[in-house]
């Protein structure tokens, strides 16, 4: 297995997207405020089960393209960057809608497979995910040394791993100060928007190195 040589780097990027509050972390946020901290850690579970799955379907389709093509390689960067752009503007916009569904999960706890499998298909449909493997991903990797899908399975892996460490934090403390979020719905609309302003200046990282690199 080659290790790229900007596996710290990688990581950095990894865990800024991770910490920003998008889809997954909402989601994961709301279950804690509803049922607890049991339902939203099985929520982690199997939302990280997701992305994985979602990382090596992504890897397996463009590994082979970005090895052999400059031009596919630098258009995923400028769509994954714009997309990235407009997702943290959403985010901004629509901030009171996303702050009042997390407080309308309903009255009875799921079971814990259904805790799971919800969150399985919020994490493999996450737009926020599809974009970082697809566009954030392969700017870490060692094109010239080859295996690009492997390259890209393991960087997804690990971005899994740091997710479940992540998310499952979030998920214990908001378990924990569900009151205290559920109280005031500006809380949960300034935590919408800091995600979304993440995103933002995610993006125009991402464009800035398509820039700088071409």
């Amino acid at each position: 297995m080659i290790i790229p040589s900007r596996l710290a780097e990688y990581i950095v990027a990894a865990m800024i997207i991770i910490l920003a509050p998008g889809p997954s972390v909402l989601f994961v946020i709301a279950r804690a405020i509803a049922w607890g901290r049991k339902v939203a850690v099985l929520t982690v579970v199997g939302n990280v089960s997701g992305s994985f799955v979602l990382s090596v379907f992504v890897a397996l389709g463009l590994g082979p393209v970005l090895q052999r093509s400059d031009l596919a390689y630098t258009a995923v960067q400028w769509g994954g960057g714009l997309y990235l752009i407009y997702l943290g503007i959403d985010a901004i916009r629509k901030r009171k809608v996303h702050a009042a569904d997390m407080t309308n999960q309903g009255d009875a706890a799921p079971k814990a497979m259904r805790s799971i499998r919800d969150g399985f298909w919020v994490g493999a449909l996450n737009p926020k995910a599809i974009v970082f493997y697809a566009a954030v991903l392969p700017q870490f990797i060692d094109r010239d040394k080859g295996h690009i899908t492997a390259q890209l399975i393991l960087l997804g892996a690990i971005f899994s791993a740091l997710a479940l460490i992540s998310d499952g934090s979030w998920g214990l403390l908001a378990g924990t100060a569900r009151a205290w979020l559920a109280k005031d719905a500006n809380r949960l609309e300034k935590l919408r928007a800091t995600g979304g302003t993440i995103m933002i200046v995610l993006g125009l990282s991402v464009l800035l190195l398509a820039v700088i690199n071409n």
